[in-house]
């Protein structure tokens, strides 16, 4: 890296790199030196409109994955993790997109520096999880995965609060909402390994859950909006989906995200964005 690279041409090249380990690695790099003050300058560099990606995992329509079943056996427990090293790696892509896409916006440092940390700890979770598939004979691209996540982020590449108010607020905040019972299950089934990892997971999440919605308040707060109808307006636009129950509502609250932004959606029957 050179100590002359902005922020943003720096977080490109990682976009822009299609090995998995090296873009983990990379990210994970680009953090500690926005940390130690080496990268100072956020310049203007334009992210790729999809960042590169390898040649598996085989990408399928959502409906097309197979369904996840946790069993004792091997091959069920590397099915329920490879879709989770999946989402992990389109995480890291989507907080350094964040930390890179909305520069012109003149945003407080921290903004960035929050998302850098998020997408250091998506890195660190992605690395985690392809050291227990390895330890299961398996590996990331073994099995086919979808393209959900970075469709969501394609919708709202440019409206800074869309994309605050599905990435971080739709799509990681399922992640407090389902991840215990995948660690109960984990668990019942002894592999106690992991369901460690995922509790890992789980924690960071609630705190990348919270930055999203600080930083939704705020950019609500700077154009005089309300939080809570704008996020209704937002997800209603760009989620293509249903937000159902049940909700970890405690750990929703700790984030400081409560059931008035998400409950009233939870009830309707027709929450589909337009075709686009």
């Amino acid at each position: 890296m050179s100590h002359q690279s902005t922020l943003s041409s720096s977080i490109v090249a990682v976009l822009e790199t299609a090995d998995p380990h090296k873009k983990a690695k990379a990210t994970r790099q680009i953090v500690a030196a926005w940390r130690a003050n080496q990268i100072t300058e956020l310049g203007q560099t334009r992210p790729p409109e999809r960042p590169a990606r390898p040649a598996k995992p085989a990408l399928l329509p959502p409906r097309s994955v197979p369904r996840r079943r946790i069993t004792a056996r091997t091959d069920g427990r590397v099915a329920l993790l490879h879709p989770i090293i999946h989402i992990e790696l389109k995480a890291i892509a989507l907080a350094l997109d964040m930390a890179c896409r909305f520069v012109e916006q003149s945003l407080p440092k921290d903004f960035y520096s929050d998302w850098l940390g998020v997408a250091d700890d998506e890195s660190r979770h992605f690395l985690m999880l392809s050291d227990r598939l390895a330890q299961m004979g398996a590996a990331y691209g073994d099995l086919p995965a979808h393209d959900g996540l970075w469709q969501a982020a394609d919708a709202t590449k440019d409206d800074l609060l869309a994309r605050l108010a599905i990435a971080p607020l739709v799509l990681e905040a399922r992640g407090l909402d389902v991840t215990p019972a995948m660690i109960e299950k984990l668990t019942n089934v002894g592999d106690s390994d992991s369901a460690a990892a995922l509790g890992i997971i789980m924690t960071d999440e609630v705190g990348h859950v919270a930055v999203g919605k600080r930083w939704f308040d705020y950019v609500c707060g700077l154009g005089r909006l309300d939080s809570v109808s704008s996020y209704y307006r937002l997800v209603t636009t760009y989620f293509r989906g249903d937000l159902k129950p049940p909700f970890n509502i405690a750990t929703r609250r700790a984030t400081k995200f409560s059931a008035a932004f998400y409950g009233p959606l939870a009830e309707r029957n027709d929450l589909v964005a337009p075709s686009r």
